[in-house]
């Protein structure tokens, strides 16, 4: 069953035998009926045996060769049919009508199966033919009158020929309609199903993957990473004083927008722990170590000052908990890449670096960034930061020097571009730099009709 099944295949890539056999039938119809009326001479019997044998011996010879080679063989049929024609259009005294169905289903066939490189080989086959022919039988006349029953024979056999030619033209075309909306939907389910799987990978990742530039195997190297942590502060209080869909709520909506940041600043989120969040930036893609390290810290101080949006939208959903976040960054050599098993892996990094960024995270106060030394001698001449001493990590000999992140250099003064101010009754965060031309009017309107209600509320001194 197999080998039928194989052989079959093999005949599906010679889809113009069909009409190859049409056309051999034809020219033994028409000599059968030029010997009716003594038309084609003593040839004629020699020819009809060949025209009903010879294209039963190409099929049985393309069953019989692998498909990878079908190509060629196909065109090696195509310019013997041309070959064949040369000798036949001899042989028929190059009577007109039949010559001329003759040459239709010749270069109809060398058409559909190479276009015009192959029906200029045709040809060239043909002329080939036509010098044998002559050569070997020789020709006493030539465009000779065609009688009428070689002429109707010719007819009904072109109509044939010609019918199931189109029948075989439209089949091609229907299968490569249906074949194109098959690619199509299955592109489309591609698509569909690789946009749901890129939530569950890092878009980095996913790119990576899905452009062939990385390879998803069991592979693992060395390279210098920024690495990031960030946790919410008691959330284990938090998590006691609200309700578990309130939670929920408020753990994806920080989720959603801290995640924006990072992607913002081409971090690599690498997983969500509880209320942590690991992000890594170097890999797949990376600025530079310097760049990477200012993009982590950058990250840090745009989700630090987001909070305060998000405290806001909290309170007016009704959630009065006290939210605040504290984030831990350093740049060392990690071990990055699939790690698990050949199926089931995880895009991860490990190493004693990873931990100096966790440990740091760990010991932060509340909306604190701190950084280890190593990351504040590649981003010091954009951030001010503050010394905060040492501390004693596990796997590091040496205490380790960590600073806390002040703010870039550019917003320390006359020119810094956010104001922020808190007290009871009151909060108020404003960043010139990411306000829109548009929303300028809106924003002075509403600051001026804030310190007139200010202004009339309070007693003056």
């Amino acid at each position: 069953m197999n080998e039928n099944h194989e052989n079959g295949k093999r005949l599906s890539f010679l889809p113009n035998q069909a009409t190859r056999t049409i056309a051999y039938l034809v020219i033994a119809a028409t000599f059968s009926a030029g010997m009716q009326v003594g038309h084609f001479g003593q040839i004629a019997p020699w020819v009809i045996a060949f025209a009903l044998t010879y294209p039963w011996i190409t099929i049985f010879i393309a069953s019989r060769i692998h498909k990878d080679k079908t190509d060629l063989v196909n065109t090696v049929f195509i310019f013997t049919d041309g070959l064949i024609t040369g000798v036949i259009l001899v042989l028929a005294e190059f009577s007109v009508v039949p010559s001329i169905m003759f040459l239709v289903a010749t270069y109809f066939n060398s058409m559909v199966s190479g276009g015009i490189k192959i029906w200029l080989g045709t040809n060239a086959a043909m002329l080939t033919g036509i010098v044998i022919g002559v050569i070997t039988v020789g020709i006493d006349d030539y465009l000779i009158a065609t009688p009428m029953l070689v002429s109707i024979v010719v007819g009904i056999g072109s109509g044939i020929y010609i019918a199931v030619a189109a029948y075989y033209a439209n089949s091609q075309t229907t299968s490569l309609i249906i074949t194109q909306q098959m690619v199509q939907q299955q592109s489309d389910d591609a698509e569909a199903l690789s946009q749901k799987l890129s939530k569950y990978l890092p878009p980095q990742v996913w790119s990576s993957i899905f452009t062939g530039s990385k390879d998803v195997k069991l592979e693992t190297q060395r390279k210098k990473l920024t690495v990031f942590f960030s946790d919410i502060k008691g959330f284990v209080n938090i998590s006691e004083e609200l309700e578990p869909e309130t939670l929920t709520e408020l753990l994806n909506s920080y989720f959603t927008e801290m995640s924006k940041i990072a992607h913002e600043y081409g971090g690599t989120i690498d997983k969500f722990i509880g209320d942590s969040i690991m992000i890594f930036f170097g890999d797949p893609s990376s600025n530079g170590v310097k760049e990477d390290a200012l993009a982590a810290v950058s990250m840090g101080i745009a989700m630090r000052n987001h909070m305060k949006v998000l405290k806001q939208q909290w309170r007016s959903l009704g959630i009065t908990t006290q939210v605040d976040i504290r984030m831990g960054i350093n740049t060392g050599y990690c071990t990055v890449g699939n790690f698990g098993a050949a199926n089931r892996m995880d895009y991860t990094i490990i190493g004693k670096e990873v931990n100096l960024a966790s440990r740091l995270e760990s010991v932060t106060h509340t909306n604190e960034i701190l950084i280890s030394e190593s990351t504040h001698s590649l981003i010091r001449d954009k951030i001010m930061c503050r010394d905060k001493g040492q501390i004693s990590v596990k796997g590091f000999s040496k205490p380790i020097s960590i600073y806390q992140i002040v703010d870039f250099r550019t917003e320390l003064g006359t020119e810094q571009s956010f104001i922020e101010h808190e007290t009871e009754g009151f909060a108020m965060y404003l960043d010139t730099n990411k306000i829109r031309n548009y929303d300028k009017d809106k924003i002075v309107k509403a600051l001026e009709m804030a310190a007139e209600k200010i202004k009339g509320s309070l007693p003056l001194s």
